[in-house]
């Protein structure tokens, strides 16, 4: 895999964002963002107005498509004959799948064994081989195995600095769409999106907070930013398979570090509790990735959002009709909970 502790920062620059979401424009959607009006939440957050950037309308389902496309447009065409390859529990894979069949190369990928049937079915079905590995280590290790014995170029599912200039569109996008924002939630699971959407809030608007909201059972980037470097995991224990990456890595983690406020933590039941806010509230059905983002504004960081304009990044909807029914009976009598902090 590409090392990239010597980038610096400025490559993810003002310029370097607006350039890469214009060289993207063609390939990917400008999503939508729309304020949650909602008699049964607005009172909870004193008078605060509630912003969703509606990624999940995005190609493939979520904002994944944007820095697996910005990535694989800088490979090399003398390099594209062999392929691609990936690491994935399953948004990743299929994005990667769907950015190398629009450039026409080979993808295979390594999905864990816990990747929900859908997202395999789905990242087949754009043309990539799968290799179901156990773990999540394990298949980012398959993965850098693939590009040395066949030399495929390994797209990380969220290190380094194009797949971090991908994601800074969603921020750039939200920024535009909605001026003026005092705080910015996002879901992380290894801090490629976060560190886009940081990077370009924080640039255009010094003064928005920004806020990334872990899984309590996968907060590699929590405890990164308290260990002053990045950290690896003994075990992923979440239902939000989109959240759990085995550590951080040094190019996002710096990013992070750089331009994100705080991270906070969620229990996997709060998180089913904002895919159920969604659904009853937003009318969207959501992966739990993106509940966790809508949780953590009613639950820890509710008191500092209290009279604000906030920005939520919805930032996926890969689930099928059964895990979704699962989610929306888990989360229902968490609902209760969540509200009453």
């Amino acid at each position: 895999m590409a090392q990239y502790d010597d980038i610096p920062l400025n490559a993810i620059s003002l310029a370097a964002i607006r350039a890469r979401a214009q060289l993207l424009a063609p390939h990917v959607v400008k999503t939508p963002s729309v304020e949650l009006q909602s008699p049964a939440l607005d009172p909870l957050l004193g008078g605060a107005r509630l912003f969703l950037k509606l990624e999940c309308l995005q190609k493939t389902g979520t904002f994944k498509a944007r820095g697996a496309l910005s990535r694989i447009m800088e490979i090399p065409e003398s390099d594209r004959a062999a392929g691609i390859t990936a690491a994935s529990a399953g948004n990743h894979a299929i994005a990667a799948a769907w950015a190398a069949q629009r450039f026409g190369v080979s993808a295979k990928v390594a999905m864990i064994s816990t990747a929900n049937p859908f997202r395999v079915a789905r990242a087949k079905k754009l043309g990539a081989e799968v290799l179901i590995i156990e773990g999540g280590a394990a298949a980012m290790a398959e993965a850098e195995r693939l590009s040395r014995d066949e030399n495929r170029t390994y797209v990380h599912p969220f290190e380094g600095p194009f797949t971090t200039l991908g994601a800074a569109g969603v921020g750039l996008e939200f920024a535009d769409q909605v001026p003026d924002l005092d705080a910015v939630i996002v879901a992380v699971g290894g801090g490629g999106l976060i560190s886009g959407v940081a990077a370009a809030i924080k640039q255009l608007n010094p003064n928005c907070a920004v806020y990334g909201v872990e899984p309590t059972g996968a907060r590699s980037m929590q405890l990164s930013f308290e260990a002053g470097k990045p950290v690896a995991l003994d075990g992923i224990n979440t239902l939000a398979d989109s959240l759990g990456a085995p550590s951080a890595m040094p190019f996002s983690y710096r990013v992070c570090r750089a331009y994100v406020d705080e991270i906070v933590t969620v229990t996997d039941d709060q998180i089913c509790a904002g895919v159920v806010i969604y659904q009853q509230e937003a009318k969207l059905a959501v992966e739990p990735a993106a509940g966790a983002a809508l949780a953590a504004v009613f639950g820890p960081l509710r008191a500092r959002l209290q009279g604000k304009r906030i920005g939520v990044v919805v930032c996926g909807a890969n689930i099928d009709a059964d895990s979704f029914a699962a989610i929306l009976a888990r989360g229902k009598p968490a609902v209760t909970d969540l509200l009453a902090i």
